[in-house]
């Protein structure tokens, strides 16, 4: 089992990053490039593309709790993979995001291992991208 996580700080107060990365109109714009999702209905949503494991599309789990800034997801379908997304204010108008990924057939180390943590990284740039996107287009 291998769990993943990276930490990030957000230019915007934590309700109008929480209102960006819980948006399933828009989370195809920062979740990895490759991998697609589309809200099937009340708690779930299909998950498709080439970091999905084996081919087509699969069903996922999805939670978005506003009042805990807290997202959650996990395959229905593949239930060896899981994860969570929690945003928290810091000081100035600005927040942090942090985000979980757990995988049950895969190990800490290694390439693999590696090019997790630069989808991690790479992920919460482009979320960052469009939280500033947001705040300017408000402003």
């Amino acid at each position: 089992m291998a769990e993943f996580e990276a930490t990030r700080g957000m230019p915007a107060e934590s309700m109008v990053v929480f209102g960006v990365a819980s948006d399933l109109e828009i989370m195809d714009r920062w979740l990895p490039q490759g991998l697609s999702v589309h809200d099937t209905g009340p708690g779930t949503l299909e998950a498709d593309g080439s970091l999905v494991p084996g081919t087509g599309k699969h069903e996922g789990l999805f939670r978005a709790t506003e009042d805990q800034l807290r997202v959650e997801w996990g395959g229905r379908d593949h239930p060896d993979y899981s994860g969570w997304l929690q945003v928290s204010d810091s000081a100035g108008g600005t927040s942090e995001v942090t985000v979980h990924i757990s995988l049950l057939d895969e190990k800490e180390s290694g390439a693999r291992a590696d090019e997790v943590r630069e989808l991690l990284d790479r992920s919460l740039d482009r979320l960052a991208d469009e939280v500033q996107r947001r705040v300017s287009d408000a402003g």
